[in-house]
């Protein structure tokens, strides 16, 4: 916001559960007046009763960009989705629509029997995937079935990104790590008493958003409406949201560390405000 305050600048969303216009609190947001201050683009557009793919928030992002770009103002992408971004700026395999039939039927199958049938049909992402990663299993399975060339292949030749369209200043911040847990807990609870149990009950209501929705799978959903629906206590669920936010804060840390282009500069807080120095300067010329 500094830096949108300072030159011009435009904050687009790039965090898949900031999408959602049901999520305010569980997703962390900007707050009203976050976004009175500077405009803020991509946040809370989309209902939960939609899912939002990478796909569709890629061109979404880039729309908007140009848009920001054509009147003048500084586009700044922030968010910890790294599949989003990827797909922003890398583009995405053109991949056929999947047959229904080879769809549905490759979806029943056991984690297990999908990865087994994988190993002959392409050995390679056998031998690439986790045998229990239900979702990258059975998608690489059906984009073989579906459509006779492997998911590799069909992302060796990505297309609409726009890295090479654009002048990207990077920039990757990595806390200490036993102060983002720490954050974490105390999110937790703050979540719990600022309105993130409203937001689930007005999802449970709603009978058009179906617990296969992304929506519903946002951390937090889950542990409130068991407490909600008398499985767990409060403490509990406060405690099951804790956990499921630290573990995923881990899991953001080690890919934000280990999978970006070795050159995007990752920083701790202490180091930020000298690369915010140079950043001031290369966009004043």
């Amino acid at each position: 916001m500094d830096l949108a305050a300072a030159h011009d600048g435009v904050v687009v969303n790039a965090d898949s559960a900031q999408v959602y216009s049901n999520l305010r609190i569980l997703s962390a947001r900007p707050s009203i007046a976050d976004e009175a201050r500077v405009p803020h683009r991509l946040f809370g557009y989309i209902d939960g009763a939609e899912s939002c793919s990478a796909a569709r928030w890629a061109a979404d992002a880039r729309a908007t960009i140009g848009k920001v770009q054509a009147a003048g103002k500084l586009p700044i992408l922030v968010g910890g989705t790294g599949l989003y971004i990827r797909t922003l700026l890398d583009g995405i395999a053109p991949v056929p629509e999947i047959d229904p039939t080879i769809r549905d039927r490759v979806r029943a199958l056991p984690v297990a029997a999908a990865h087994a049938e994988l190993r002959d049909a392409d050995p390679a992402a056998a031998a690439r995937l986790a045998p229990a990663d239900t979702t990258r299993v059975a998608r690489a399975l059906e984009v073989r079935l579906s459509t006779g060339r492997t998911l590799a292949e069909w992302q060796s030749n990505k297309t609409g990104g726009i890295a090479d369209h654009v002048r990207l200043l990077p920039l990757i911040l990595l806390p200490d790590r036993d102060w983002l847990l720490a954050r974490c807990d105390t999110r937790a609870e703050a979540m719990f008493e600022d309105g993130a149990v409203a937001e689930v009950e007005d999802l449970l209501r709603r009978t058009d958003i179906t617990a296969n929705l992304s929506v519903r799978r946002a951390i937090g959903v889950a542990e409130i409406a068991a407490w909600l629906g008398g499985e767990t206590t409060r403490d509990q669920a406060l405690e099951a949201l804790r956990l499921a936010t630290r573990q995923y804060a881990k899991r953001q840390f080690t890919w934000f560390r280990n999978q970006p282009p070795p050159e995007w500069p990752r920083l701790t807080p202490s180091e930020t405000s000298k690369y915010f120095a140079s950043y001031d300067r290369i966009l004043q010329d």
